[in-house]
């Protein structure tokens, strides 16, 4: 198999907020643009139609516009996530592909220049795993002899230990 380039662009950097709308709409924030919101737990989407820019801003529960934050792990830290599927159709942004923005800030607003196209996000659950690859997980299975069944299987991502 060949050698690929590492490209630093699609791995998100911690410190640096980014705004990623999904393929399927939704929206997920870093923990540095959520902190930009004030960690709301609840927030309105905007849209500036002229500008191709959206923008999410801090709000109580109490709108009427109001999306709800979910986060993206049991303890709350990491990603936070807004159920977008309406508002991205209905503005036609572009959700064929992940793609990863630098927001900015406005009147209080973390917004992003959708003009700008952003970083295609590629995953390793995208990526087909080739027959090579099969057959050496197969053989270093056949290879264990300690464990004869097992109820969990390691994902492809999860490290295997010898």
């Amino acid at each position: 198999m060949p050698f690929e380039v590492f490209d630093k662009r699609m791995t998100p950097l911690v410190k640096a907020p980014s705004i990623t709308i999904q393929k399927r709409g939704m929206i997920s924030l870093n923990k540095a643009a959520h902190d930009l919101v004030n960690n709301a737990e609840t927030v309105e989407l905007l849209f500036d139609r002229e500008r191709q820019v959206m923008a999410l801003r801090g709000t109580d529960d109490s709108s009427c516009h109001a999306y709800a934050v979910r986060h993206g792990s049991k303890r709350g830290s990491g990603q936070a996530i807004v159920s977008a599927t309406a508002f991205t159709q209905h503005y036609g942004i572009d959700t064929t592909a992940t793609r990863r923005w630098k927001p900015f800030m406005e009147d209080g607003m973390l917004c992003v220049d959708l003009t700008h196209e952003g970083t295609v996000i590629t995953g390793n659950r995208t990526k087909p795993s080739t027959p090579a690859q099969d057959t050496e997980w197969v053989e270093a299975a056949e290879d264990m002899d300690a464990v004869a069944f097992q109820e969990n299987p390691p994902s492809d991502d999860a490290p295997v230990e010898t």
